[in-house]
């Protein structure tokens, strides 16, 4: 392990020497990035430099051993610096877990209905109202973004943001498909239909993370509608943005001016770049990227809700719940902290 924290503390080193460049001084963007990262190690670095002394003052101790006058403090220098060590070794080897660097940021949700028609939609709503209870019980601020209504109840698509402490840390658990198996209230003959919808947990990025060129933007307005297709605006208030180098497209028409909807059409692009960064980044490690709960993609089947058997079942974990308390209640608490617990176990296991 010492060879390890060595190496931590020199790039810790290392990154209070750029701190100090004049280059990087000029440049708001990187002292920033390097600022943070400078800040998060902090911590560890304190501990590695602990731990590294305790085992120089042993090396040192048992030096002095044969001398007759110095074997005993040397004892005693040993077994105070020798008891260090286990716990040190313990809060090291909890720091040493990679956390997302996204973790800290606020979140942009999206919930698609999927394969089910209008019964998928309805489950969308189910979600998003699922959404709504966990975020109130942890007082999570919630602004609704985007909306598109089904008019059979529920939605064909909502966006909304979250704000709050660490909210992406326990909410990216929650990208990829959603399944529920429940007998709708439309059906006559009491058959089990199957429907999906997607979840997609978008990390808050600003112009540090993600700088956009406006040049590489396409800009259209066009009239907003409202549930039916009925027009609700006199104006082409509503934006749609493509950004030409990836060909990702977002748009926005709930907000009360075309100012409004470009800002939050903008918010949304900038968080869809900054996960497709996040994405290149971790796969450039490739059989270095330490593993975690799921892969984060939307289309991976991530949980069932089913209803005549009251449960779901969590399948990357094999977690199972009640489909009254997760979908219905307050359950999805515990299984968000199942998740962060195996997560957080696979990330140790490989860290040490």
């Amino acid at each position: 392990m010492r060879d390890k924290l060595e190496k931590i503390i020199k790039g810790y080193e290392d990154l209070q020497e750029k701190l100090g460049d004049p280059a990087v001084l000029a440049d708001q963007k990187e002292y920033t990035r390097l600022s943070k990262e400078y800040a998060n190690q902090g911590p560890l670095v304190a501990k590695a430099r602990e731990y590294v002394q305790a085992c120089d003052d042993i090396a040192d101790a048992k030096e002095m051993l044969d001398d007759p006058d110095m074997k005993e403090f040397a004892q005693e220098t040993i077994a105070a610096a020798e008891a260090k060590l286990p716990p040190l070794e313990e809060d090291i080897k909890f720091m040493l877990i990679p956390s997302d660097p996204a973790d800290e940021k606020d979140i942009i949700v999206e919930i698609r209905a999927a394969a089910g028609g209008d019964e998928a939609a309805i489950f969308a709503g189910d979600l998003y109202k699922m959404y709504m209870r966990f975020c109130e019980h942890h007082r999570w601020k919630v602004e609704t973004m985007d909306v598109s209504a089904s008019e059979a109840g529920g939605y064909k698509e909502i966006q909304f943001k979250v704000k709050g402490d660490k909210v992406y840390s326990v909410m990216k658990f929650e990208s990829g498909v959603h399944r529920v198996q429940r007998v709708p209230k439309t059906e006559s003959q009491g058959r089990i239909h199957t429907s999906t919808a997607t979840v997609a947990v978008l990390p808050e990025a600003d112009e540090i993370d993600i700088e956009i060129n406006e040049n590489d933007l396409r800009i259209d307005v066009y009239r907003a509608g409202g549930p039916g297709g009925q027009c609700v605006n006199t104006t082409d208030s509503a934006v749609r943005i493509t950004h030409l180098p990836s060909g990702l497209v977002v748009q926005s028409q709930d907000q009360k001016s075309q100012l409004q909807n470009k800002i939050a059409a903008m918010a949304v692009l900038r968080a869809r770049l900054y996960e497709k960064m996040l994405a290149e980044q971790q796969a450039a490690e490739g059989a270095e990227r330490l593993a975690q709960i799921g892969s984060g993609d939307r289309s991976e089947k991530i949980r069932t809700y089913n209803g005549p058997q009251d449960r779901v079942t969590d399948h990357r974990i094999g977690f199972n719940s009640t489909y009254n308390g997760v979908l219905l209640g307050d359950g999805l608490g515990d299984v968000i902290t199942a998740l962060q617990a195996a997560d957080r176990a696979r990330k140790l296991e490989q860290a040490v």
